[in-house]
């Protein structure tokens, strides 16, 4: 296990699997755990089951997925060899590492680079692709333990889509297959409209949905105000780059090893591009996001380098807010806009590293 830390954040990195099993903050007095692990990470059965993938067996706080889903084109594990493979860290600083994944994806070689910033409870995470042939699928995995009470908000989106399929079957909260514009009515399998922003959603299911964004420039985010942690959790991303939020809903309908029912009020942010949870050869394909207008691969090709950076970010909520109204990329700082109609500041300089989502770019309105 890599280890890095600043005097405000600190944080593992798995280098057999290149997840992030634990991120903390230390902010305004406050202690700060922003993501989930789950709960068989420490059973040594569970770890050396190799009929489990080593993305379900080390489940744990964030990871990235090229492919998402269904890996069907190259002949990989579930998210592909970047949640399933080892990776080469071969730099390392007081607050950041740089590591490489030992095997290619399509040809592409992939890096990684994870920065907690020295004087704001932030880490940027910053994906290159370089080379490689064809169209791969990307998506961030970050999880969040939300079943103390929680309540999200985004910026905004033009329609948002459950899956087409069924997770497990006969357990999802969402009607399969459905489209709508209102985030509060999210057809229900119940007959019930799910309000999206309460959170975890009602049932012991296994759900999925996928929020495409408004606009396709400027700065994409969603924030997670958490009941129990008094908390606010929130990622932030490029709209040019992931055009994309899909929402994981866990609440303990995987009875299989390792899950056996304990993951619970679990929800994933996983900003992406792809065609939800369809697989790699969809994306490729015709696919309903793509009939949008929006992208669903990157393109790979010799001498191609595709960049994709990430926020993921936690405050206290120390102003009793019920929900976040807005996230704007400020010169100098990060400015989160509450219901109270005030805003919290959380330094951040290197909002040039975001190209299309800096400051004079920002798509900050929400869907409330």
């Amino acid at each position: 296990m890599e280890e890095i830390a600043t005097e405000i954040g600190a944080l593992s990195f798995d280098p057999s699997v290149g997840n992030i099993p634990r991120l903390n903050f230390r902010w305004q007095g406050k202690t700060l755990t922003p993501l989930h692990r789950a709960a068989w990470t420490d059973d040594a059965d569970a770890l050396a089951d190799e009929a489990v993938p080593p993305v379900d067996r080390k489940l744990a706080g964030d990871f990235v997925c090229m492919p998402f889903g269904k890996s069907d084109v190259e002949d990989a594990p579930q998210h592909g060899w970047t949640a399933n493979s080892a990776w080469d860290v071969h730099t390392r600083h007081h607050g950041w590492l740089e590591a490489t994944l030992k095997r290619p994806v399509m040809g592409a070689r992939i890096t990684k680079k994870l920065s907690l910033k020295a004087n704001a409870p932030l880490l940027v995470q910053v994906h290159t692709i370089d080379g490689g042939e064809g169209e791969l699928t990307f998506a961030h995995h970050p999880m969040i333990d939300v079943s103390g009470g929680a309540r999200l908000t985004c910026s905004a989106k033009r329609v948002a889509m459950t899956n087409d399929f069924a997770i497990v079957p006969g357990r999802h909260a969402f009607t399969l297959g459905e489209s709508t514009s209102d985030l509060t009515a999210i057809p229900g399998s119940d007959g019930e409209a799910i309000n999206l922003h309460k959170l975890p959603i009602p049932g012991s299911g296994e759900d999925f949905i996928t929020l495409v964004d408004e606009a396709s420039e400027g700065l994409g985010w969603t924030a997670v105000i958490r009941e129990r942690e008094d908390d606010i959790v929130f990622v932030l991303k490029d709209l040019h780059d992931l055009p994309i939020t899909m929402l994981w809903h866990s609440n303990g309908a995987r009875t299989d090893f390792p899950w056996n029912g304990r993951n619970r009020g679990v929800l994933g942010i996983e900003d992406g591009r792809s065609a939800a949870a369809s697989g790699h050869k969809a994306a490729i394909g015709d696919n309903p996001i793509k009939a949008l207008g929006v992208p669903t691969t990157f393109k790979l090709a010799e001498n191609r380098r595709t960049t994709i950076r990430h926020v993921i970010g936690a405050i206290p909520n120390a102003q009793g807010w019920n929900s976040v109204q807005s996230i704007v990329m400020e010169k100098h700082a990060i400015a989160i806009e509450g219901d109270h109609g005030d805003t919290v500041r959380v330094p951040f300089h290197d909002y040039h590293l975001f190209g299309r989502a800096a400051p004079g770019n920002e798509a900050n309105h929400g869907n409330r």
